[in-house]
């Protein structure tokens, strides 16, 4: 029987054992997969109102159809249901909730307080460091520019710490004027302070303040005839004046805000995320949550709100383009965790709905692309399994390719598309773990294939969930390969494609491999172009890959390579030596002679170096 009276009897068996508290309830099916995560302030009243209604939603009554379990977290109050209510459903994402996908953070800008000579550069993650945070920033495009911007107008360095205390000769940044050589000691420690406190006061939004300061010391530079200086000051004022004119309008003049702003259509909606702070415009994101196509938008902006501020800070104003139930709670519950006056509005007059109506119309723009290319994939899915005679409907590609120098440094590289385009969150890298130095494309493609569908076979559910279809970089060779690979696993209804280079890797002649046979596409062929750039993704990501694995061996100290010598025996050395090159040439007595480094420890070293 498939009804939702089955879900209903779970809760009324459970009812009379619920405590009338705040709290969060989850429902399960039968296989312990969490269906829906809901939150209450009387969790046995709300569970209630899914035992008396008689005429569910669709989308209520295929979830209580499923539901064989229900689980209870009960909350000192309903703000810390909210919060846990936001954590769960970005950790299961359950199947009936409203979804946040492709969720990630946001990058900010950070200048260290605590060094001698600061830096300014890009900071992705948690804030650790002493210093100051400026953002989020929509995108890294967006933080670099700002960064670009401050080298430009403040000669700021941003040069690892690594880089910095090893530089004889200021590099290429001092010659083009971005940095005022603080490595070879061409600018004055006080001078330098002042021009980071100058930097953190334009990007704080003061930058009127900033070029009347500058002004002022451009005209004493003159008076006292420091001309150098006094050239450095003026193009420092140009330079501002020619961002001052070029940066983004802020016609609601918003200090620290966050705009949101949502379009629904054809059971789809984007919502725009306006990021403004320091009254300036630092950029705007797309979101494509997941939901039932009949949800309304202030529900979905609703449960939007409190997954994506689960893990981000807040800012002090959040502007809606629609009203949400929940308003009250939110503006508490954040405005506990931020420790700080969070208010949400509704923008319904003046320029804050100038700025409403521009986000509106980014996310309707958005989602119309959106519906665009997801048609457009679609055709494109249907033409490939027409190709190729596939007897399954695509969804998903998955494309498989590896890179390495001579079999040096080798890496996997897994690329996935689906209905919406490029699936980031699906990309898979794997060290290659056969012999080093051994140039073997079929074995590790063998390799790479067997990790990723043996892990898929045991975890099942929890890991990632099987493509339609296989596309391997390659001619017969890795077709073979591939097929034979899959089959052991007892994959023989997957089917695999290898598109090999034309003659000359002239693009538009591939030829493609298929149970056996050859396929050609004429060369203005949409689904050649298709296939092409996916093929060509899979390329770009695995060579990425392999350039951070070299680089990352190339930067790899000597010392790491010897046993028994760990990170604090590492700094000594380096310490007393000031390079892994110097303690090579060291004698053996000299080794002994560095604190902490044994005599036993020391002979190792010399022989490390030496046999």
């Amino acid at each position: 029987m498939i009804s939702s009276e089955i879900g209903k009897d779970v809760i009324k068996k459970e009812l009379t054992l619920i405590p009338k508290l705040p709290g969060v309830y989850r429902m399960l099916n039968d296989k312990g997969d969490i269906l829906y995560v809901g939150k209450a302030k009387n969790l046995p009243n709300r569970l209630k109102s899914y035992v008396a209604e008689k005429n569910h939603i669709i989308r209520t009554g295929r979830m209580l159809s499923q539901t064989r379990k229900l689980e209870i977290t009960t909350t000192s109050n309903e703000s810390e249901a909210l919060l846990l209510e936001a954590n769960l459903i970005k950790k299961h994402k359950p199947k009936f909730n409203i979804l946040l996908r492709d969720d990630k953070s946001f990058p900010f800008i950070f200048i260290g307080n605590k060094d001698k000579w600061p830096q300014i550069k890009r900071h992705r993650g948690k804030k650790t460091k002493e210093g100051f945070y400026f953002g989020p920033f929509a995108s890294a495009g967006s933080a670099n520019w700002t960064i670009k911007m401050i080298q430009k107008i403040f000669h700021l360095r941003v040069c690892d710490d690594t880089v910095f205390k090893k530089r004889e000769r200021p590099c290429i940044l001092y010659q083009i004027k971005r940095c005022s050589g603080p490595c070879v000691g061409y600018v004055d420690t006080n001078d330098y302070k002042k021009t980071v406190d100058d930097a953190i006061e334009f990007v704080s939004g003061k930058s009127r303040k900033i070029q009347k300061s500058l002004s002022d010391q451009m005209e004493k530079a003159s008076e006292d005839l420091d001309f150098e200086k006094a050239v450095i000051l003026r193009d420092r004022i140009k330079s501002l004046n020619i961002i001052q004119s070029s940066q983004r309008i802020n016609e609601a003049n918003l200090i620290e805000a966050d705009v949101i702003a949502g379009y629904k259509e054809s059971g789809k909606t984007c919502i725009q995320v306006f990021f403004y702070r320091s009254k300036q415009n630092w950029g705007n994101q797309a979101f494509f949550p997941k939901h039932d196509p009949d949800e309304k938008l202030g529900n979905i902006i609703n449960s939007f709100i409190s997954q994506f501020y689960e893990n981000k800070s807040v800012p002090s104003t959040i502007i809606l383009s629609e009203e949400i139930k929940e308003k009250k709670l939110i503006e508490k519950t954040l405005s506990k965790k931020e420790k700080k006056q969070i208010n949400i509005s509704v923008a319904k007059k003046g320029s804050k709905l100038k700025v409403i109506n521009q986000a509106i119309k980014n996310a309707k723009d958005s989602l119309n692309r959106k519906l665009y290319e997801s048609q457009n994939n679609r055709e494109l899915f249907d033409a490939v399994a027409n190709k190729f005679n596939l007897e399954t409907n695509i969804n998903l590609i998955e494309v498989y390719d590896n890179s390495h120098i001579q079999g040096t440094d080798s890496v996997g590289a897994l690329v996935a598309y689906g209905d919406e385009g490029f699936i980031k969150k699906r990309y898979r890298k794997f060290n290659i773990k056969i012999q080093k130095n051994v140039q073997d494309d079929y074995g590790m493609m063998k390799e790479v294939l067997n990790r990723r569908f043996k892990r898929a076979i045991q975890e099942k559910d929890n890991y990632l969930s099987f493509p339609d279809l296989v596309l391997v970089d390659g001619g017969k060779g890795q077709y073979s390969v591939a097929r034979e690979t899959l089959n052991e696993l007892g994959l023989h209804d997957l089917p695999i494609v290898a598109i090999a280079k034309g003659k000359h890797r002239n693009s538009g002649n591939e030829t493609f491999f298929h149970n056996g046979k050859e396929f050609k596409f004429t060369k203005n062929d949409p689904t050649l172009f298709f296939l092409q750039r996916i093929r060509d993704e899979s390329h770009r990501f695995a060579i990425s890959a392999h350039r951070a694995k070299r680089k990352k061996g190339i930067n790899k100290s000597l010392l790491d390579q010897i046993d028994g010598i760990g990170s604090i025996r590492k700094r000594a050395l380096l310490n007393h030596f000031g390079s892994a090159r110097s303690v090579e040439s060291a004698s053996l007595d000299e080794i002994k002679s560095v604190e902490g480094v044994e005599a036993k420890v020391a002979t190792k070293i010399y022989n490390f170096f030496h046999e």
